[in-house]
């Protein structure tokens, strides 16, 4: 990337202790009726001898004792003669700490059966939590394996399995955890409620949403007891990725077995549509909330804070700001999260003074503004070019006793170097780097992009040097400027190595991207070359969009091939495209004031008003 620009100058989980045997019990009672071995093996050592040495804790006199005899030996015998497990237990681990023996996978298991069949779960959990821990030689199969030759105690192996799963997840051991899940199910072993929430929200954290699906089909398929928790898990996992449908279905399944879905259920479905925005996901969620109120679920703050947010972001302050009232109406009291939403809300919408009364509202009510309520305000004249009151705005946060963060550098950064204030964007780059706040890949995309405005190639180099030299990856946004960059210098052929670098760096180009590229090769009049782009756009599964079919019509007008650029207008009509601004003056300019008539009856009555 750097050799092209230089060339062209010259992106839940804990277990909860205190309900951890509530959710076992019933695997623990199954195994109630399981007793000890009373018929000791044939043995050589003096058990009760040992026992009482380890009892006491006289390692050394035990040493001695044993000096003849192994490790694995004297296990064994221990395990055998039925001595107390938790002695077994705490001679295995002088062992393994003082003399630095080995795990033995056999006898983990057949002391791990031991201490399940005396009931001593504590002992059992902080034992495999320290061989998950330290574990990389067993493979889960070897565990399983071993467990199921070394006993056919179903209900202590259940418990041990159940409680290997849990561990595996609290050590951030998914995957091991979920084969482990997956092992269970083909021994036919039991597992608790417990294991399997833990297992379902470590991977919704991990975004194996897949995976999710599979662990809650399974445990209805083996007969496991899903629970509130189990469904909320699953419903937030399938919103997180945007599958809703299957998220309501989920929550039908709920009723079905008679759970009631409570408030976080509602919540994070209405959330879901909220995340989704558009296309009537808002209308979704306001059906979702007063589904909610029907079956007596009262909305919290939260609730309402999810709403406002997603009305914000879907450009409708006018109906966040009625949930807002409603919100008040029922009594509840906004937050910062709801002032926040609301702030930037009106400052995407250019209403800077309601926005500012807003925040002087929050401080009346003895809400403290947040670093984020200041990015959304400085965001805000940054984008009406009132960079002076963004300053002042920015000048003021540490007087607040708050600190930027890089949110807030960006915006001031990217404002000056739009307005090509770049002495002044440099300098505050020099700041953010003296207090401490490191700067991201965005930080230097703001900065690269305005060295290209103002032709600075040599600069923009330096740029993208320093951001590879700090580990910062550039993203999509980064190539798309060089692209851009390139295109406008004439060097479209160079911008396409940097599309093609795009796909080898794991990144996905945008629609922006190829258009840009396309432009780049209609300005040269390379149409050939802009049309093979269109054809590896849409084998990517990218349709070509308006501003696709924008470019191409302009670039054969450019040509004189007006027929060709009438083609491709119905073409686009066909295809359900609506045409914007940019098109009709397209066709009013390149077409019509040339003397060519588009056949396209009814679609461009008002040009000649455009």
């Amino acid at each position: 990337m750097l050799k092209l620009l230089s060339s062209s100058s010259s992106s839940c989980l804990h277990a909860r202790a205190h309900i951890q045997q509530h959710h076992q019990i019933n695997i623990i009672r199954l195994c109630s009726s399981v007793s000890i071995s009373e018929t000791p093996s044939p043995q050589s050592l003096n058990v009760p001898f040992i026992s009482d040495l380890i009892s006491k804790q006289h390692w050394s006199e035990l040493k001695t004792h044993l000096k003849d005899s192994t490790f694995i030996t004297v296990l064994h015998q221990l395990i055998d003669s039925g001595a107390d497990p938790e002695l077994t237990l705490r001679y295995f681990n002088w062992a393994q700490k003082g003399q630095n023996v080995p795990h033995n996978i056999e006898i983990t298991c057949r002391l791990l059966q031991s201490l399940s069949n005396a009931k001593k779960y504590p002992k059992m959990r902080a034992f495999l939590d320290e061989f998950v821990r330290r574990n990389e030689k067993h493979s889960v199969s070897s565990i399983f394996h071993m467990l199921s030759m070394s006993s056919n105690h179903f209900c202590a192996n259940s418990i041990i399995v159940d409680m290997l799963v849990l561990a595996y997840v609290k050590n951030s051991k998914t995957n091991s955890g979920f084969e482990a899940f997956q092992r269970a199910g083909d021994y036919g072993f039991r597992l608790s409620k417990l294991s399997c929430n833990a297992l379902l929200s470590a991977l919704v954290k991990e975004n194996e949403i897949g995976y999710v699906e599979f662990v809650y089909k399974e445990m209805f398929r083996r007969r496991i007891v899903a629970d509130l928790y189990s469904f909320n898990i699953v419903i937030n996992g399938l919103c997180k990725v945007g599958k809703l449908n299957k998220a309501k279905d989920v929550m039908d399944d709920m009723k079905a077995w008679g759970v009631a879905p409570n408030v976080v259920t509602y919540n994070t479905i209405i959330g879901g549509y909220c995340k989704l925005g558009g296309l009537g996901k808002m209308h979704k969620a306001d059906a979702i909330l007063k589904e909610m109120v029907a079956n007596n679920i009262c909305p919290s703050v939260i609730t309402f804070n999810i709403l406002i947010d997603g009305f914000c972001k879907d450009d409708n302050v006018a109906a966040a700001f009625k949930v807002f009232e409603e919100m008040r109406r029922q009594g509840l009291k906004p937050n910062v999260v709801t002032y926040n939403s609301l702030i930037n809300g009106l400052c995407c919408d250019g209403k800077l003074e309601e926005a500012c009364g807003l925040r002087d509202e929050m401080l009346g009510l003895g809400l403290k503004p947040e670093i984020a309520t200041y990015n959304a305000l400085i965001n805000g004249f940054c984008k009406k070019k009132m960079l002076k009151e963004a300053r002042e705005l920015f000048d003021n946060i540490r007087e607040r006793g708050l600190v930027p963060n890089v949110i807030t550098f960006n915006s001031l950064i990217d404002a000056y170097c739009k307005n090509e204030m770049k002495e002044e964007a440099y300098a505050l780059h020099n700041m953010m780097i003296e207090r401490g706040v490191l700067p991201n890949t965005s930080t230097f995309n703001c900065l690269i992009h305005g060295s290209l405005r103002q032709g600075n190639i040599e600069t923009a180099r330096k740029f993208l040097q320093q951001m590879e030299a700090e580990g910062l990856k550039a993203d999509c946004i980064t190539y798309d400027i060089l692209i851009d960059a390139l295109c406008k210098n004439g060097e479209p052929r160079k911008a396409e190595r940097l599309l093609n670098e795009m796909f080898t760096k794991g990144l996905s180009p945008r629609h922006v991207t190829y258009n840009t590229l396309m432009d780049g090769y209609c300005r040269e009049g390379n149409l050939k070359a802009a049309l093979n782009l269109r054809t590896g756009m849409e084998k990517e599964g990218k349709r070509a969009n308006i501003a696709t079919y924008n470019v191409l019509i302009k670039g054969y007008c450019t040509q004189d091939k007006l027929v060709d650029a009438n083609v491709l207008l119905n073409e686009m009509l066909e295809k359900g495209l609506i045409p914007n601004r940019t098109t009709y003056e397209i066709v009013k300019v390149e077409m019509m004031d040339k003397g060519f008539v588009p056949d396209i009856d009814g679609h461009l009555h008002n040009i000649s008003s455009r």
